[in-house]
């Protein structure tokens, strides 16, 4: 069997995806990938075969592509989710339309916020489903651009969107994670998200061998891997609130800052690009980051209390989920100061409630079915083309 699975062209979108490809991979099915060409070299690191298709971006250079996006923040979200149907989606699908002719794919898996996948494959008559960094996001914003999108194609109207969802949706989450006011396609089928590999499938980190005194926590600090971990004044205050505390302090500042712009640094603190999560969240007492997806799933799946600094997208939606759950703070915009951020470290040290809830997390996390359960249930859409049973 042939599954082609779509992102759009950033790690916190396809490195969610990583683990379902190779899964099915290692099934004995024949796996590829379609992104932007400047995003080829992050699927080949990933060990899979990857299609040039659709606009040539990149989200961690949006503002490269497009000079008139707003700068990180608050205000770049809205655009975006427009920017994937109003812009994205369209040539992506006539690329797939053309790819799937070509390399007769039997299945497409698209992450949530690619949306030529489910159209191509719905002009194609052949079965769809999403995974991956799943949040039930207001669907309002798309519903024009996407049906005007339709029209353009000749299809029929959805103006309630179930369409992207109709077969499958595949969430690496715990259930939890869906909030008590927040509405999940009937098609969802939650399952355990699988360890980082280290490398987070799409970039070399380096390898972390640490090993901090049993009386001094370890702290990691990061914001992910887009522009918005260049918005100024972050990790300086995060640095500067947290490396007089007693403990060890380890940032990872991603591709896009060198760590010797932040000068010499206390022996308990140490500055990297990349650091393996695999090897490190095991170890950490509390995770200082963004909120992004895979971030938070990661510090959940390692029973990880978090201080979480949200900057755009989904991350303060996931930020409020996760003082709900009660598994860490949230420092808000207007709170990033080195006292903020030292205090909500203490606190979340201090109280061991925050330790406990991440622990009740991860154990739901690993009382769910893995990815040979994925991998099951993609092959019987596949082979059925109808939706499986919900769980």
């Amino acid at each position: 069997m042939r599954i082609l699975f779509t992102t759009q062209p950033g790690a916190g979108h396809f490195n969610p995806l990583v683990p379902f490809a190779h899964a099915l991979a290692a099934a004995g099915h024949d796996v590829a990938a379609a992104c932007a060409a400047s995003f080829v070299p992050d699927v080949d690191a990933a060990g899979l075969r990857a299609f040039p298709s659709g606009i040539d971006w990149r989200i961690d250079r949006l503002s490269e592509a497009y000079p008139d996006a707003p700068s990180p923040g608050p205000e770049r979200a809205p655009w975006i989710i427009q920017h994937w149907t109003n812009t994205t989606a369209r040539p992506m699908t006539h690329d797939l339309l053309r790819l799937i002719d070509r390399w007769r794919a039997d299945l497409i898996v698209r992450e949530p916020a690619e949306f030529g996948a489910c159209l191509a494959a719905e002009l194609r008559g052949i079965p769809h489903a999403t995974a991956g960094a799943y949040w039930p996001r207001p669907l309002g914003p798309l519903t024009t651009p996407y049906n005007a999108l339709r029209q353009e194609l000749g299809m029929a109207p959805d103006p309630q969107m179930r369409e992207p969802y109709r077969y499958l949706v595949l969430a690496p989450m715990p259930p939890q994670w869906i909030g008590a006011d927040e509405q999940v396609p009937p098609t969802i089928h939650f399952v355990r998200p699988a360890a980082p590999d280290g490398d987070g499938g799409a970039r070399p980190e380096s390898t972390v061998e640490h090993a901090p005194p049993p009386d001094r926590p370890l702290v990691h600090a990061t914001l992910g891997t887009t522009e918005a971990n260049r918005i100024p004044g972050i990790y300086e205050a995060i640095i500067a609130g947290l490396s007089p505390e007693p403990i060890d302090l380890l940032v990872a500042v991603g591709h896009s800052r060198d760590p010797a712009e932040f000068g010499a640094q206390p022996p308990n603190v140490r500055i990297e690009r990349y650091v393996s999560h695999a090897e490190l969240l095991p170890q950490c007492d509390v995770v200082v980051n963004h909120g992004g997806y895979g971030t938070v799933m990661a510090c959940l799946a390692a029973g990880v209390p978090m201080v979480v600094i949200p900057l755009q997208g989904d991350q303060p939606r996931n930020a409020r989920r996760c003082a709900d759950l009660g598994v860490g703070l949230t420092i808000g915009p207007d709170e990033r100061s080195p006292e903020s951020i030292r205090t909500a470290v203490r606190t979340v040290l201090a109280d061991a409630a925050y330790k406990r809830n991440a622990v009740r997390i991860q154990q739901a996390t690993q009382a769910l079915p893995g990815m040979d359960h994925a991998v099951e249930l993609l092959e019987r859409l596949a082979r059925d083309r109808q939706s499986p049973p919900s769980s």
